[in-house]
């Protein structure tokens, strides 16, 4: 990604999620040991850190920032700039053995989001944006797909590590599934975003998002020529706890697929386990 503005975030923030990256990989290589923050929400030595290095990394060059990270919580000063931290978004595929996880590091000043950095290490894909100037995936700009028709789309969702009984998105899931041309689950919503951005993804959603998870891609994604919005439409935020991402061209149909869901109008039941069963005999 080229930079002529002095005063851009994103190589220094680039720098750090790469050392972080691959201090996340030295322990992915080691296995390291599983603990439970609840029933089935997950935190490794790896996500601590990772946290205090880029703790640290950010202090020495912005001291004056406030910073808000998943392990350690929010150091607020009051400053302008604030940092959402997920130092491995993607835990659980870590803890198991499965190379789907990264850094990711996002900036807002007064509000706005304006720097986000997304770092794969397990492909050395390194998403970048700064507002007004693009996306980038390993220095290369990147945009959003162009497909149109929702039947044609590879989508993307995520479920959360606990609670899933109260979660409704197996409904959704389940429908959209059959408006589309399939729904991905792979476990780290940031890197579905970058997914969305670079037109890997026609579009994203998921409920009970944090910010943390979603300042950065957020961004990428609407960098890229994206729409990032609620199930509604209405404008995204980051304390929403609703996250609807698409290339653009497709969101009124996920919209309108999502209203007709939460109306439980036009529903396709799920298969009967009894036919079936009988079919089997």
């Amino acid at each position: 990604m080229t930079q002529s503005n002095p005063d851009s975030f994103v190589p220094a923030m680039a720098e750090i999620a790469r050392e972080a990256g691959a201090l996340l990989m030295e322990y992915f290589q080691q296995h390291v040991k599983v603990e439970y923050k609840g029933d089935a929400d997950l935190v490794t030595v790896a996500d601590r850190t990772s946290e205090i290095l880029i703790r640290d990394r950010i202090k020495a060059r912005w001291p004056a920032h406030d910073i808000l990270g998943e392990e350690q919580g929010l150091v607020d000063t009051g400053s302008d700039y604030r940092w959402f931290v997920d130092p491995l978004d993607g835990t659980t595929n870590f803890a198991h053995g499965f190379p789907v996880f990264c850094v990711s590091l996002g900036l807002q000043h007064k509000d706005r989001l304006v720097a986000g950095v997304v770092y794969d290490p397990t492909r050395d894909e390194l998403f970048a944006a700064e507002r007004g100037s693009g996306a980038y995936l390993n220095q290369q700009r990147v945009q959003v797909s162009k497909i149109a028709n929702l039947s044609e789309c590879l989508v993307a969702t995520g479920f959360p590590s606990h609670k899933r009984h109260k979660n409704p998105n197996i409904h959704f899931y389940h429908q959209i599934t059959l408006r589309t041309h399939g729904v991905r689950r792979a476990g780290s919503a940031a890197l579905d975003l970058c997914c969305v951005a670079s037109g890997r993804f026609d579009g994203f959603w998921e409920f009970n998002l944090n910010p943390w998870d979603t300042a950065a891609g957020v961004l990428i994604v609407e960098e890229a020529g994206g729409k990032v919005t609620d199930f509604k439409d209405g404008a995204f935020q980051l304390n929403s706890r609703e996250t609807l991402a698409s290339n653009g061209l497709v969101h009124p149909a996920l919209l309108h697929e999502f209203a007709e869901i939460f109306a439980g109008r036009g529903l396709e039941p799920l298969p009967e386990i009894q036919e079936y069963r009988k079919e089997r005999v």
